[in-house]
């Protein structure tokens, strides 16, 4: 038996492998079934870790192997990480340039930037601003999504920027009060809690203001 912080470190490690495998179409039998006892071994006895330890590992075709690697990553709650996918940290660097423009439009001066500070271990991206990160960071699974990216970091990039200016950012000029990044849609848009909410603009389009 492993110790729980061992079976931890052994269960993200064999996600990750399995992860690539899987997005690589490379996929070994061995890994599911090893990640398979080890969930086992901890208590899970999800569908997928009882049809591996119950199914002869010849009878998996290659489509049943990635059906349960898909399984097994999804009951160890594993989550791929930048290094694994890069593509999630650009995902989150290009909704923090529309944001940027928000904030260049609306006057603020400073300078946003994505992060992993070295004391976070989890590896989750920060926002910072004016060399400060302050908040929630960001998991990498919001860069699956651009819409979602985007609504990860407006929010970080409001809580940093008005923690660092002392005040509301951004607010709605009819209103004056300040507005929140809503996703609907399948778009972000900064939206006003006045005259029963209305949308300022979409996140990144500031400058472009409409009232309403």
């Amino acid at each position: 038996m492993h110790s729980r912080e061992e079976a931890v470190r052994l269960a993200d490690e064999l996600g990750g492998r399995i992860h690539v495998a899987l997005r690589d179409d490379g996929l070994d039998a061995e890994l599911v079934v090893e990640l398979a006892c080890l969930l086992y071994d901890k208590g899970l006895r999800t569908p997928a870790v009882q049809e591996v330890l119950e199914r002869a590992t010849a009878h998996l075709t290659a489509r049943d192997l990635a059906r349960l690697g898909e399984d097994l990553l999804r009951d160890s709650g594993f989550e791929p990480t930048f290094a694994l996918e890069p593509g999630l940290w650009t995902e989150l660097e290009q909704a923090l340039k529309r944001v940027a423009r928000d904030v260049r439009a609306t006057g603020i001066p400073g300078m946003l930037r994505l992060v992993v500070p070295d004391w976070d271990d989890s590896d989750q991206a920060w926002v910072e601003f004016r060399g400060v990160h302050h908040g929630n960071g960001i998991r990498p699974v919001a860069g699956r999504d651009p819409q979602g990216a985007l609504a990860s970091v407006a929010d970080a990039a409001q809580e940093v920027i008005m923690e660092m200016i002392w005040g509301v950012w951004p607010v709605c000029s009819v209103h004056g009060l300040g507005l929140r990044a809503e996703l609907e849609d399948e778009m972000v848009v900064w939206r006003c809690a006045g005259a029963g909410t209305h949308d300022v603009a979409l996140v990144g389009e500031l400058s472009s203001e409409r009232r309403e």
